[in-house]
């Protein structure tokens, strides 16, 4: 009776144990681990939720932030249809008009050379203003930065070889000029990685010389003014050589310059 007794009492022990554990684990389980998890998900969930947030808000404010940057460029840039850029458009009509004008009943009318004298004339003034103005106002654009110096050389360049070809000018002398035009416009391209080389005063010497002399020129001039014109221009070629071999210098001395400053550079890096 005591031994069946034992038996009962331990077989009800070794029953119940088991379901006790698994009722435990089946209660801390679902109870613990899921709601545990669920709750750590949740919470992730809205931790994550902050900073996702905040990356929308960082991606809308830089967003803006750009969009700001391009509106504020768009009110700054300037219209293409401003005074500098429509002398430039004025220069560029001028050239054919020019050659029009100067070839016209032959090319040696003096009343047909006047007038050509005239575009010639505005087309050089013209070109003192509209650099000036668009520094000056902040009239700068990317139009006005190609085609004035376009219109600068073909003004110029119409109005040589209509001389040379009219005989009144020899070819090597529009050789020079324009070969010496061409060349630096080349090497300033060649050594723009390096640095800009700046205009000097001599430079600009040249050009108000050329532009005296080719308009003298261009004028059915006789006597002593005939014998002027041709000192003018001896001037104006000899300040075309000479500053054309100061570029070159200034461009070599740009170049060396710029190769020493990235080779200190990089191995300053690789220190």
């Amino acid at each position: 009776m005591g031994r069946s007794a034992a038996r009962s009492a331990e077989g009800g022990a070794a029953g119940a144990a088991p379901d006790a554990r698994q009722s435990t684990a089946a209660g801390a389980a679902p109870g613990t681990g899921h709601g545990a998890a669920a709750g750590a998900g949740d919470g992730g969930a809205a931790v994550g939720d902050g900073p996702e947030s905040a990356v929308i808000d960082t991606q809308d404010d830089g967003k803006t932030a750009r969009g700001g940057k391009l509106a504020a460029a768009a009110v700054n840039q300037a219209s293409v249809w401003n005074v500098a850029n429509l002398l430039t458009m004025l220069r560029l009509i001028l050239v054919p008009a020019f050659v029009a004008l100067m070839l016209a009943d032959g090319g040696y009318d003096p009343a047909w050379r006047s007038l050509a004298w005239a575009a010639f004339a505005i087309a050089m003034i013209t070109d003192l203003f509209d650099g000036h103005l668009a520094r000056t106002y902040n009239l700068v654009t990317d139009f006005g930065k190609i085609a004035d110096p376009i219109a600068d050389k073909a003004i110029m360049g119409a109005a040589l070889i209509c001389l040379s070809a009219l005989g009144d000018l020899p070819w090597w002398v529009t050789g020079v000029i324009l070969g010496r035009e061409l060349g630096i416009t080349l090497l300033r391209f060649l050594v723009i990685r390096y640095g800009v080389i700046p205009a000097s005063r001599g430079g600009k010497l040249k050009t108000l010389t050329q532009g005296v002399a080719v308009g003298m020129y261009v004028l059915a001039l006789t006597g002593w003014l005939a014998t002027l014109r041709f000192w003018v221009m001896a001037a104006a070629v000899v300040l075309t050589v000479v500053t054309g071999l100061d570029y070159v210098k200034q461009a070599i001395v740009l170049r060396r310059q710029g190769i020493a400053e990235r080779k200190a550079a990089l191995e300053e890096k690789e220190a």
